[in-house]
């Protein structure tokens, strides 16, 4: 890994292996469940605020703040509470949570008990997507851990406490990545987002109060409250952004992979050149995608941006869940960009009219210019399109569509008309 130790360095260098490791080692080797203990002396208020002090940010994509969001909670309801860890992770470039699950389980578990005391949730859910099979199983198995110890169930380390976790699986849909798709899902009803307001920290699961935090949001409590919320901020070099984060590279570099960097810490362009160890046989960059596939497209001349979430909104893109596309100089843009679509058009759940229309028209539209059929004015259609999906729909998988095509066809417009005028064929 690169950089300075940081809150993951114990699961990424010294304890990385092919299996999840057990209970007993992350209780002798990693100080294991300590922070719950800790935690179990504070007052609920007194946890938010380490978490509000360490600038903890959501690591799913959105990047609202972790401590501000449990903060929501009402104190007293009438309804039971939960809390839900969203492990669907289906953000096409994304793979960080899988390591989490697959390596450090008990982390994750050991976060969501941390945070069901803290918000006064007595059942909490794992939501992961249906493909992580393997993920699924080692996290039973950890589960199972944890109840048989203690560290799961009634009256939890003798605190009072109850806490049952139980993980879900998902049946391979992109939308229920999305919040409140997630909660209608995990509720057995159609996967679709919901209107908002309510938002879930008032009316989630089963009408209950309900927070929903991604992975590595929830592996990151242990350390917060064990080395406290100004420790972690520290490791952050933005004053919005604490601790560090997992970035999913992939693409064309030499050394693709999960890295841990300090949040803030590193440009675009040292993520590929120092970290990854630069372009796959020293090909030219041609282009990235910041944040999962929703993220507009830069190209190589805008990688001098600092990778986090304010400075790559500037640019016109977002950091999104922090997975890193790497694109060189052979890839032919409108093929990529046809591909993309295709999973949007084919992901979107079509409540709303803007996404489940327009994505199939950019899609059709694209794969006609890609085919030699396709006409000039076919280039300001798609714009106009993306202008009538975005902002328009109740979740934001319309933007994660239209971003991504409006940027490709501004930026590679030359490769759109090279096809439209014959000299190019899919």
């Amino acid at each position: 890994m690169a950089g300075q130790p940081t809150s993951f360095e114990t699961m990424y260098v010294q304890h990385f292996n092919e299996e999840a490791r057990p209970l007993a080692y992350y209780l002798a080797k990693m100080n294991g469940y300590e922070a719950a203990k800790k935690a179990f002396g504070m007052t609920k208020d007194a946890i938010i605020d380490e978490v509000k002090k360490a600038s903890l940010r959501g690591r799913g994509g959105a990047g609202f703040p972790c401590g501000m969001k449990w903060g929501f909670i009402p104190k007293e309801s009438p309804k039971p509470k939960y809390l839900v860890c969203n492990a669907d992770e289906s953000e096409p470039g994304t793979f960080k949570d899988r390591d989490i699950m697959r390596y450090t389980p008990h982390m994750l578990i050991e976060g969501m008990l941390i945070g069901s005391f803290a918000i006064g949730a007595k059942a909490g859910y794992i939501y992961i997507r249906g493909e992580y099979v393997r993920e699924a199983k080692l996290l039973n198995e950890a589960i199972d851990e944890a109840y048989a110890k203690g560290y799961l169930g009634k009256n939890v380390l003798g605190s009072g406490h109850d806490f049952d976790l139980t993980v879900h699986r998902g049946a391979g849909a992109y939308i229920c990545g999305e919040e409140t798709g997630l909660l209608n899902s995990l509720e057995g009803k159609r996967g679709e987002p919901r209107v908002k307001p309510p938002f879930p920290a008032q009316a989630g699961a089963f009408g209950g109060p309900t927070i929903v935090n991604n992975v590595e949001t929830l592996a990151d409590i242990p350390s917060i409250i064990t080395k406290g919320g100004e420790w972690f901020a520290k490791m952050g070099k933005l004053e919005k952004s604490g601790g560090t984060r997992l970035f999913s590279i992939s693409g064309h570099v030499k050394k693709p992979g999960v890295y841990e960097l300090p949040s803030g810490g590193y440009t675009l362009r040292q993520a590929i050149f120092d970290v990854c160890g630069g372009m796959l046989d020293d090909k030219k960059l041609k282009a990235v995608i910041p944040g999962g596939s929703s993220a507009p497209v830069l190209t190589a001349d805008e990688i001098d941006v600092v990778l986090d979430v304010e400075p790559v909104m500037k640019i016109g893109s977002m950091l999104g869940s922090a997975a890193i596309m790497v694109i060189d100089e052979d890839t032919c843009m409108v093929k990529l960009i046809q591909r993309i679509t295709k999973f949007y058009a084919h992901e979107s759940c079509g409540q709303c009219t803007p996404c489940r229309e327009g994505c199939k028209w950019m899609e059709d539209i694209i794969e006609r210019i890609l085919h030699g059929h396709g006409k000039m004015e076919d280039l300001d259609l798609l714009m106009s399109i993306t202008d009538n999906i975005n902002g328009k729909t109740l979740c934001a998988l319309g933007d994660a569509a239209a971003g991504p095509v409006a940027s490709f066809v501004k930026k590679f417009r030359s490769e759109f008309e090279a096809y439209i005028r014959g000299e190019k064929h899919a």
